[in-house]
């Protein structure tokens, strides 16, 4: 397996796919701190209640958690700073379309390592509503219940 083809998932939040219907999704790199980084390799991240926003053409990702690093010295990053995100210009300027005009939300989805790299997966989707969700639910449910009477066929053979 080569190197590009590992990656390893730092952090996903599940939450956001509950809140949001995800039309599109977005890689993008993350300006970060060798603390930062260490901090995310063993663990310290938290996406919960982080979002991405755009501003004067460039992307910013707000409110995620990085720990501080437990061997980090008096040089140890701020856990809550705003992160620049490393987009190319022509995603920025569809991000820039559909964020103001159209209604939607920049959400990040996962972190993870790629080819040595942080990477940051932004989803851009709408808000859920209540009857929304419960559809969503419902529809999983099924699925999985679905699934579950194949599977237990399949064994009754």
């Amino acid at each position: 397996m080569d190197k590009e083809d590992k990656e390893k998932v730092l952090d996903s939040n599940r939450q956001a796919l509950h809140l949001f219907e995800i039309e599109d999704r977005y890689e993008a790199g993350v300006a970060l701190k060798g603390t930062e980084v260490k901090s995310l390799r063993a663990g310290g991240s938290n996406l919960r209640d982080a979002f991405a926003r755009i501003n004067r053409n460039e992307a910013f990702i707000y409110n995620w958690r990085i720990a501080p690093y437990s061997h980090g010295n008096l040089e140890n990053h701020d856990p809550l700073r705003i992160r620049k995100l490393l987009l190319h210009k022509t995603e920025i300027r569809k991000l820039i379309g559909a964020t103001r005009m159209e209604g939607r939300s920049l959400v990040p989805l996962r972190v993870y390592i790629k080819a040595g790299r942080v990477k940051l997966e932004l989803g851009l989707g709408r808000g859920r509503k209540l009857h929304d969700k419960r559809e969503a639910i419902k529809k999983k449910e099924m699925k999985r219940e679905a699934d579950r009477a194949r599977g237990a066929r399949g064994r009754e053979d």
